[in-house]
């Protein structure tokens, strides 16, 4: 969930270590932002739900916030999707991390896999009411492994960038470390008799746009053809567990594209499951009001909803810290740092963007400006040229969407410019 910049790992659009002393405090169950108290949460156990184990001092000095923390290698309750959290979102992770899994079906361990560390490159912006809740936690990107019923986790601290050794140790850990482990459920039923005529598509089919006459064409701005979009409801979200209510910016002039940095370990069939324990890593684990990102793709180009609110609308997610408002944020499911996008999602990133920002009158090959709300690159106030399809990095200083998405995103913008009759 590295690349340049913001830490000696990196930063994210997601320790040679050793084994604890002693034994980790019991897994638990919740479908709320993980305890910092040391009481271990209920044994109660339901599909969806999110395991939440307390990491351990892997050194003598057992201090909070000790440079070697993790868990013994263990049997859990069966889950897909890993990530680590911790009590402060301003407080950055310095160091490595690394998980182990057991899958379920054949009983073999995983060879060790490394989470990004994702300092604070997706979140809602500073001083927002999501950002002030009290509920959010620092957090990695989350990492998708497949059904697993065992898991190892070894986390080291390295020296911040830019600072000088005091000592021989590292910095030391953020204090409240917790490993999160997220089983995604099965996606709800369909509704039956006067329900099912009144709940939303599961899909919401593709829409050609209607031809226009010269003179109207010239007139108004170009707009493609909204693609196909699977509903919340159709990859099973949960509606339980968001804030109630919907928030909305003015516009949509600037589509941030990052990748998930969940790993590409996945069948495109499983995506809605992907979707479902992202959403619960984002709101039980990291502590936010919704799903962060407004819209996610699969690497067969199938596009998801994302954040509630209507797909049509400027809904205010969750995914460019600093610059939120009068954007969206698209997501391609996996990670793409090293691994080169298919061309299906390419593909859907350019119908999606060519429709959205078509709506708000944007140019997919243009410019436009955005007002920081804040980060590592721009101070808070400042007005920001961008391009209308930019990268994730291009807000933030972080690795996102990883250097071989990154360098698509003159293809998307073209392609969404075709699409858009340009």
């Amino acid at each position: 969930m590295r690349g340049f910049l913001a830490s000696s790992t990196g930063v994210t659009c997601a320790a040679a270590l050793a084994l604890p002393l002693a034994p980790p405090a019991a897994a638990a169950t919740s479908s709320t932002p993980p305890a910092t108290s040391p009481t271990a949460r209920s044994e109660a156990h339901a599909p969806g739900g999110t395991q939440s184990l307390r990491l351990a001092p892997l050194a003598r000095d057992r201090a909070p916030g000790t440079a070697e923390q993790g868990l013994r290698r263990q049997d859990v309750r069966q889950f897909s999707l890993v990530g680590v959290v911790w009590d402060s979102p301003a407080t950055e992770l310095h160091g490595r991390v690394e998980v182990r899994t057991r899958a379920t079906a054949t009983g073999t361990w995983s060879g060790w896999q490394e989470l990004e560390t994702h300092n604070a490159d997706h979140a809602a912006d500073p001083g927002t009411p999501e950002s002030a809740s009290g509920r959010v936690r620092g957090a990695t990107a989350p990492l998708w492994v497949g059904e697993s019923d065992g898991v190892e986790v070894r986390v080291r601290a390295s020296d911040a960038p830019g600072t000088a050794r005091s000592g021989p140790a590292a910095a030391p850990l953020p204090t409240g470390l917790r490993l999160e482990l997220v089983d995604p459920g099965e996606a709800a039923p369909p509704p039956t008799n006067r329900a099912r005529s009144e709940a939303e598509p599961s899909v919401l089919p593709a829409r050609t746009a209607r031809p226009a006459r010269a003179a109207r064409q010239r007139a108004e701005p170009h707009a493609g053809a909204r693609p196909a979009i699977t509903t919340r409801r159709g990859w099973g979200a949960d509606e339980k567990l968001r804030e109630k209510g919907f928030v909305y910016t003015k516009k949509v002039k600037t589509a941030f594209v990052h990748h998930s940095a969940t790993g590409n370990n996945y069948r495109c069939s499983q995506a809605p499951s992907v979707i479902r324990s992202i959403y619960r890593y984002h709101v039980n684990s990291t502590g936010w009001r919704d799903l962060g990102y407004n819209f996610l793709v699969d690497k067969c180009g199938n596009i998801y909803e994302g954040r509630a609110g209507g797909v049509s609308k400027p809904v205010l997610g969750a995914h460019t810290l600093g610059f939120n408002a009068n954007s969206m944020g698209i997501a391609v499911l996996g990670t793409y740092s090293s691994k080169k996008p298919s061309s299906a999602a390419l593909k859907a990133i350019a119908r999606l963007t060519a429709w959205k920002v078509g709506l708000y009158g944007m140019n997919p090959r243009g410019k436009t400006y955005l007002k920081s709300g804040g980060g590592n690159l721009y101070r808070k106030g400042r007005k920001v040229r961008l391009n209308v399809i930019s990268g994730h990095r291009d807000g933030f200083a972080t690795n996102c969407p990883g250097k071989q998405l990154y360098a698509k995103l003159g293809t998307a913008r073209s392609k969404a410019a075709a699409y858009q009759g340009r």
